[in-house]
């Protein structure tokens, strides 16, 4: 022990050591936990199974941590549960990438083989990612590990589904969705990535009127004029007037529409529309049941409709359009500097191009009302509280989900689908063997579900719903920690999912951290050579500066700014807490703490300076406002324990002056602050309290001792020290 003292702090030849201590103790898994209460549970939010953590991970796995970690000293039966993601269209594209610089493409390529290889370079990439997080000191329980691919995962998506059938809120329809060209699949919100750009806005003569368009090429087949019907400039026209004009390929006839949802102010107040690749001009399409029609095909390419320009790709149609509409003196103006935001596919950059497409849709809005009941009733604890009304507003105003993917690398969408009417059917026990409306023939969807269908159901899926004992004891969970820009595509939905399947809300408090970005405050990409890998910082530091960095002034919801020289900074730390713990048990050898310790003026002053921090940071804790704590703490260490108390103790010692109220405070403070640092630092601190003698045989200041992970949080038992 004094051996180990002697030498300076070495994360490097200590994390894995002490990790594998606590992992072989089994007080990760709850059911071991000594003198247990109430659960506390946190479902961890699966991480993506196709690379390796990055800094956001990093940040999640401290803020977990520090919540379970703290629970479990509190005396509650704190579960944390593990798991990973297969992550669906993130996941294949990264395989894609692996395809390319093979030589190879997915298409053309055997499902069955791609699903295969898919699957076995996941496989591998889990062992290095869950080795990453124990590497993060990750205090959870991987008895209870999770997969999104798992069995009964898989078996409870598909009850979902089917349930959800049954009560009519699924559907399959010709809608519109978000189609990357590239990869041939339709996305969801998340996986569409909003930029801005200048283009030319054109100013067409469309018969009387002069219409604005950044796309002229998606203009074949429109037949319709819209306006606002108290439009003053277009009181002339009447709802549903016919007008014959020339156009792009010869002469048409137009069909004038008044609607209310047109913007006046927006270019001149008269707009056609592309119902087939708009997601506005499909709605109003809708509305009035007017026709749709198809200009532009999966692959981005002009179809037939557009006569001369068939088979072109839209890149390079466009100017070609123009030009003709030129010479036929349609182009009114141009105008070069139009800032509009564009739809891109968040992978490649693609320009999304908004299809219909015959999918399956939930419908949302039975699923929002009980869940906006919940969330207005402040049913579920918002941090920071403006996430509340930033869901609420996303619930009045969402759309039905379009749950269809055309990838290989999911969860197989159990139905059948007509050949004839294109009617589909759930059909979980492949027994489905003709259409139910058409009598037609059927075959086998070959989509798979939104990944996001699947994970918004993880809370209750992973606890084993519905019959689970860990479905009964920790459902519903407690928190529900993950990044802001989740709070619609994952939090709201496992909201509205886990009230319609359980009839419980998922989690009590949602906690949402902020995005984590490079030293000048950039948003970390491969492009920018700007990533910051947590893994490079956690060895040249210790995991212990890299967890106290990352929390140190982080405010819940807002971003961090991630410097090396922050995380080397608290590696002094470290070794300042090292420091002062190595003369504590140097100058305290063989002393017994009194069973009631009597102390100097100073000392006295001092520990109630302790007690009162301990009702401060266990209120702040309690809160979630882990932030302030690790910043007192941080202070109240360096600043206090090691400026003012040791120094005075070191004193008092070499002048044999009240050496008892010295040694005892010293002692005293280090068992304290040791707990109360341990959620943030655990591996200095466990270290340190493996050091820590047992009195009265070896005259130490503690009578029992376990791990420090499970030691009694120290406020509620002020009288044991």
């Amino acid at each position: 022990m004094e051996e180990k003292l002697n030498k300076p702090y070495d994360p490097k030849a200590t994390e894995e050591r002490i990790y594998k201590l606590w992992e072989e103790s089994g007080f990760f898994n709850p059911d071991n936990l000594p003198q247990s209460k109430e659960p506390f549970t946190i479902i961890m939010p699966p991480v993506n199974a196709n690379g390796s953590l990055h800094a956001g991970h990093g940040l999640v796995m401290t803020i977990e941590d520090i919540m379970v970690r703290y629970k479990r000293m509190k005396g509650f039966k704190a579960l944390w549960l593990p798991g990973l993601d297969h992550a669906g269209f993130e996941t294949q594209v990264v395989y894609e990438r692996k395809l390319e610089k093979e030589g190879r493409t997915r298409f053309g390529m055997d499902p069955e083989k791609l699903y295969k290889e898919i699957l076995e370079f996941t496989l591998s990439n889990s062992k290095n990612i869950k080795s990453q997080i124990r590497k993060m000191g990750a205090s959870c329980d991987w008895s209870r590990e999770k997969f999104t691919l798992d069995e009964d995962v898989v078996k409870t998506v598909y009850q979902t589904f089917k349930r959800m059938n049954e009560d009519g809120l699924i559907y399959r329809g010709s809608r519109i969705v978000s189609w990357c060209p590239k990869h041939q699949t339709s996305l969801s919100d998340l996986e569409i990535k909003d930029e801005e750009r200048t283009d030319n806005l054109y100013y067409l003569k469309y018969g009387p009127f002069t219409i604005a368009t950044a796309r002229p090429e998606t203009k074949f087949g429109d037949k319709y004029v819209v306006m606002h019907p108290e439009d003053k400039r277009y009181a002339e026209y009447k709802d549903g007037q016919k007008i014959n004009l020339e156009w792009i390929n010869g002469p048409i006839t137009a069909t004038v529409v008044k609607d209310e949802t047109i913007d006046m102010q927006f270019g001149t107040g008269a707009m056609t529309i592309t119902p087939w690749h708009d997601n506005a001009d499909f709605e109003i399409a809708e509305r009035y049941k007017l026709d749709k029609e198809q200009i532009i095909d999966e692959n981005g390419k002009l179809l037939p409709i557009a006569g001369e320009f068939a088979g072109l790709h839209i890149k390079k149609a466009r100017s070609l359009i123009i030009e003709k509409l030129q010479n036929k003196g349609l182009v009114e103006k141009t105008d070069a500097n139009y800032k509009h935001v564009v739809r891109t596919c968040y992978k490649c950059g693609t320009l999304i191009e908004p299809q219909i497409k015959s999918q399956w849709f939930i419908k949302m809005k039975p699923l929002v009302e009980p869940a906006l009941k919940i969330i207005n009733k402040g049913e579920i604890n918002y941090i920071p509280e403006h996430y509340k009304k930033i869901t609420e507003y996303w619930l009045q105003n969402i759309m039905d989900w379009n749950i269809s993917r055309q990838i290989v690398w999911g969860i197989p969408i159990p139905a059948k689908i007509c050949t004839e009417c294109g009617h589909g059917m759930a059909d979980l026990e492949n027994k489905v063997s003709k259409c139910d409306k058409c009598n037609g023939k059927v075959v086998k969807d070959n989509d798979t579900f939104d990944a996001w269908f699947s994970s918004g159901q993880w809370p209750f899926i992973t606890l084993g719903y519905p019959s689970g004992q860990d479905f009964q004891t920790f459902y519903p969970t407690d928190v529900m920690e993950t990044g802001g820009g989740l709070v619609f595509f994952w939090v709201a939905r496992m909201i509205m999912l886990g009230l319609y399947v359980t009839g419980k809300i998922p989690f009590k408090t949602v906690y949402m951290h902020g995005m984590v970005l490079d030293a000048k405050g950039q948003k970390m990409s491969k492009s920018k050579g700007n990533v910051i890998d947590p893994m490079v910082l956690t060895d040249k530091y210790g995991t212990d500066a890299f967890r106290i960095g990352m929390i140190v002034g982080n405010t819940p919801g807002t971003s961090l700014a991630l410097a090396e020289d922050r995380i080397k900074g608290y590696k002094n730390f470290a070794n300042k807490i090292w420091n002062a713990a190595r003369f504590v048990l140097q100058n305290t050898k063989n002393f017994t703490v009194p069973e009631n310790p009597s102390y100097d003026e100073e000392d006295k002053k001092s520990d109630e300076e302790l007690t009162t921090l301990l009702k401060e940071i266990t209120k702040e804790m309690d809160e979630y406002k882990f932030y302030i704590v690790a910043e007192k703490l941080y202070h109240y260490f360096w600043h206090t324990f090691a400026d003012i108390i040791i120094e005075r103790s070191k004193k008092k010692i070499a002048e044999n002056k009240n050496t008892d109220s010295a040694k005892t405070l010293l002692l005293t403070h280090l068992i304290t602050l040791l707990k109360v640092l341990h959620p943030f630092m655990p591996f200095v601190t466990e270290e340190i309290w493996s050091m820590m003698p047992v009195s009265p045989s070896q005259g130490g200041p503690l009578k029992n001792k376990n791990l420090l992970m499970v030691e009694k949080w120290p406020f509620d038992h002020a009288q044991d020290l």
